[in-house]
């Protein structure tokens, strides 16, 4: 988002300068200057000059005092923070006697504002909703409890999602461009992990009974959600040990 706004003025200001030199080069008035496609062009005419071209004649003339800047442009521009936002479902299905839960559908609509490239766009947000996967499921850091010796410090340990872990991802793009910034986007970098993370956590408290899924912890591993479909099923329950039949009063 910064980086494409400096970028973007920087843009500017080089065409600004270029169409001077171009100007000269082409003995046109700067007004009848345009840039297009790589080269800089007197408007009704034939005659044109590149880009390079145009930087190599603008040294020149620095070199030669006839001129003070070259085509080489700085810029700093300050924007805002944006924010991206969009809507993740995911459906879980989980199998209560050995805990095992798996995504089987999942769909994304995102904002993430002007999409520079679409495609890089989707894989990003698959990449992201992969990670949050990972998280909500595998992904854990396990210490020796007299060492401090961390014990899942390499990939052999710490369980990682792979391709047979992703369910298809469905969705699309809504963009609505942000107006603080001249590209009008607003980021998309981890926009797949922060949706996957609520959504796949939401879905397995709601498969689970009661209000086990509440105090259910990432990641959520087969152990930790066959114990919340075998535990009491409501706080009141755990409070007392007895089913909601059975308490004082029943």
């Amino acid at each position: 988002m910064t980086a494409g706004g400096a970028i973007a003025r920087a843009v500017e200001v080089i065409i600004e300068k270029g169409r001077k030199v171009a100007a000269r080069m082409l003995e046109a008035a700067e007004g009848d200057i345009d840039y297009h496609a790589g080269a800089f062009e007197a408007t009704g005419t034939d005659r044109r000059a590149s880009l390079f071209a145009v930087a190599a004649k603008a040294a020149e003339l620095v070199n030669n005092g006839q001129a003070e800047e070259r085509l080489d442009t700085q810029a700093v521009v300050e924007i805002p923070q944006t924010f991206p936002n969009g809507c993740h479902i995911a459906e879980v299905e989980i199998d209560p006697q050995t805990g095992a839960a798996s995504v089987v559908a999942y769909t994304a609509v995102d904002d993430c504002g002007t999409a520079l490239n679409p495609m890089l766009v989707e894989g990003q947000l698959h990449g992201g909703v992969a990670q949050g996967l990972g998280q909500a499921f595998l992904e854990e850091a396990i210490y020796d409890r007299d060492s401090g010796q961390l014990l899942t410090g390499s990939f052999t340990d710490y369980a990682m999602p792979r391709a047979d872990d992703m369910p298809s991802i469905g969705g699309a793009l809504h963009a609505v461009p942000a107006t603080t910034n001249p590209l009008g986007v607003k980021g998309v970098g981890e926009a797949g992990t922060t949706g996957a993370l609520a959504a796949i956590m939401n879905a397995i408290a709601d498969a689970l009974p009661g209000d086990a899924g509440a105090t259910l912890d990432m990641p959520a591993t087969p152990y930790k959600i066959w114990r919340a479909c075998h535990q009491p099923h409501s706080l009141a329950e755990r409070r007392t040990g007895l089913p909601a039949s059975r308490r004082e009063g029943d």
